[in-house]
């Protein structure tokens, strides 16, 4: 029986090895830490029935994937909850830009500048469910649908920046910069607005949803799916010398590529090597988990109610803070994404205690205290919530590097995004999950389409392991 091992449990692992598993491969995945799921763990870290997630939190490109959707999740557990507003960036003057899963309602609140919304979106989002196919895959193929290729693509190339004239409103330009920041890279830069248009044009289709029961119940399902189908999964298994590795036809890393190079040294490709060496890493996150009696007391009427609240004040402030992070200076006043998932699903509550879940965009190995910045900012636009908070826990950059060792120096996202990374993934190469050695392959999100819970990632990882194997592929988005 062909076989396959799957090194990492995190998401994008889990769905490789699912994906090969339904195909009829002998599947073991190892995992180093005691429990799988990477950055889609979960835990009670402050108060007891209080649940926050570890890091992957509120999942627009996942609830629609393609990949997670064929692999029929529901079926094995996974439920996806959504609270009324999806995301809110605040301004000062207590307004906001307001972002709601539909694209006819966004707009109408986005008023002057609600018509060109929805030019930009209307026809993508309409198109999503065979859109999503050629959008979260490597660059080089030859797509099935070209003209809503190009009708979507060229947006992307733009910076952030140059498509935020497009609008006219502080807000409007706000909403599109907190998102558009999830790049991590000076919006100034071309295609930063790729990430954004993404996530936008995802989450419009399958709404900004969160996992009921934490993020774990992502990686709990896929592997459920990988179980049906004969696969094993070991915990507490390190590997740091492929020498430890059993015997496989195939091999998938779920690594980011200096982990992947250590792994393998001198049997790598010399090409290869030296660009996993060479790989750039992206700003880190601070993360500060918070349990919060009574919720937090928004001036914005409208982020008491969504999932997902950007704090960093006007496009100017926005822009001007990625450049410090990306630059390695620390902002006075930092990008705070907060998250707000009981909303959606109030069994990670405890009573009128909630899990707040914040982190700021800090630059690469930052090795400073950055709670009172995020507190700071929370009051800026939530007056009050200091007096609210009754318990709270700090997860600096190397603590996330500890728990994942594929968020080295507080990269949450594996890599930057600079416009060959994000277009082609760790090395220049028609196959971005190839590593140079036959039947070894790269899964990670340092490989396209890049961070999310989306498993797309482990998918075409696992399309490129059963293509060297001769296994047909054409099917394997199919639902199970």
């Amino acid at each position: 029986m062909t076989s396959a091992v799957v090194v990492g449990a995190g998401p994008n692992g889990l769905a490789a090895a699912a994906f090969l598993a339904r195909a009829g491969l002998d599947v073991t995945v190892l995992e180093a830490a005691d429990e799988i799921g990477g950055g889609t763990r979960s835990s009670e870290a402050l108060v007891p029935g209080l649940l926050h997630d570890h890091c992957s939190a509120v999942h627009p490109t996942a609830a629609g994937s393609p990949a997670l959707r064929a692999l029929g999740l529901e079926e094995h557990g996974l439920r996806w909850r959504s609270a009324e507003i999806d995301c809110v960036h605040p301004l000062d003057d207590g307004s906001g830009g307001v972002l709601l899963r539909s694209v006819p309602d966004t707009a109408r609140l986005l008023g002057p500048d609600g018509e060109r919304y929805r030019a930009l979106f209307a026809t993508p989002v309409r198109h999503w469910d065979v859109l999503a196919h050629e959008v979260l895959r490597p660059l080089p193929h030859l797509p099935a649908h070209p003209l809503l290729l190009a009708r979507f693509g060229i947006p992307t190339t733009l910076p952030a920046t140059a498509l935020a004239r497009l609008f006219r409103t502080p807000r409007a330009r706000a909403l599109w910069a907190g998102v558009a920041a999830h790049a991590m890279r000076p919006l100034s830069r071309p295609f930063t607005s790729a990430i954004g248009l993404g996530i936008l044009t995802a989450g419009h289709d399958a709404g900004w949803a969160v996992a009921e029961g934490g993020s774990q119940s992502i990686a709990y399902s896929m592997e459920r799916v990988l179980r049906r189908y004969g696969g094993t999964v070991h915990t507490g298994v390190r590997v740091t010398d492929q020498r430890q590795l059993p015997p496989a036809d195939v091999t998938l890393l779920d690594l980011d590529p200096g982990q992947a190079a250590a792994l393998y040294g001198d049997r790598l490709p010399p090409r290869t090597r030296a660009a996993y060496h060479r790989f750039r890493r992206a700003p880190a996150v601070f993360k500060l988990d918070l349990a919060v009696e009574g919720g937090v007391p928004w001036a914005n009427e409208h982020a008491r109610r969504a999932t997902t609240v950007h704090l960093g004040g006007p496009l100017a402030e926005v822009a001007r803070t990625l450049q410090d992070v990306v630059a390695g200076r620390m902002p006075e006043r930092p990008f705070v994404l907060v998250a707000q998932q009981y909303l959606a699903d109030p069994t990670r509550s405890a009573g009128d205690v909630h899990p707040v879940y914040t982190y700021a965009h800090v630059p690469y190995g930052y090795d400073g205290d950055a709670t009172g910045a995020i507190l700071r900012q929370l009051e800026r636009f939530a007056p009050g919530v200091r007096d609210r908070v009754v318990a709270q826990q700090a997860v600096r950059s190397a603590g996330f590097a500890a728990a994942n060792p594929n968020f080295t120096g507080g990269d949450i996202i594996t890599g930057a995004k600079t416009t060959s990374q994000l277009l082609l993934g760790p090395r220049p190469a028609l196959d971005p999950y190839a590593t140079g050695l036959p039947g070894v392959f790269l899964c990670s999100a340092a490989t396209p389409p890049g961070p999310g819970a989306h498993g797309m990632c482990g998918a075409g990882a696992a399309e490129a392991a059963l293509r060297h194997l001769g296994v047909r592929t054409s099917g394997l988005f199919d639902t199970a």
